[in-house]
């Protein structure tokens, strides 16, 4: 078995020489490396990443379980976003102008749910009136509800 026949893929063998040769200088290039770096993901990573998980599906236990809890999170999140602005705390670009008023003026509800782009569980943000809005909190509010709300074990 030669160099040849291992290393080559089919669908290059089919592609005039000058062509082969421009896709491979392509895959090769450092931005081509950045990417596919960015997509692997170290132990430490996934390690994050689960940890986040759980701590989330605790949180959304607690607010469908206890509702103190959902209370206690709607509450600190109006004082945020009073104190610090609607896009400092939520992303709120989806919203319509009715749904930010109703989250400003603190009608919404609190949930843990798939984020919109991500589709990762995320706290977010539902204006009452409009089930089909939501507005995920931004990650490092995120991550300090989560470390409000969830007993660490």
């Amino acid at each position: 078995m030669g160099y040849h026949s291992r290393m080559s893929d089919p669908f290059l063998d089919h592609l005039p020489s000058q062509e082969r040769e421009k896709i491979r200088k392509r895959l090769r290039s450092p931005e081509a490396y950045e990417a596919l770096r960015d997509k692997v993901k170290g132990p430490e990573d996934l390690e994050r990443e689960l940890r986040r998980s759980e701590q989330l599906a605790e949180l959304q236990f607690s607010l469908e379980t206890e509702p103190h809890m959902r209370g206690a999170l709607r509450e600190q999140m109006r004082e945020d976003i009073q104190e610090k602005g609607i896009d400092a705390i939520l992303e709120a670009d989806a919203l319509s102008p009715e749904g930010k008023g109703a989250i400003e003026q603190g009608k919404f509800d609190v949930r843990v749910d798939a984020h919109p782009q991500s589709h990762e569980d995320a706290i977010i943000a539902v204006p009452e009136g409009n089930v089909q809005e939501k507005a995920p909190v931004k990650t490092v509010f995120s991550d300090r509800y989560v470390g409000q709300f969830v007993k660490r074990v």
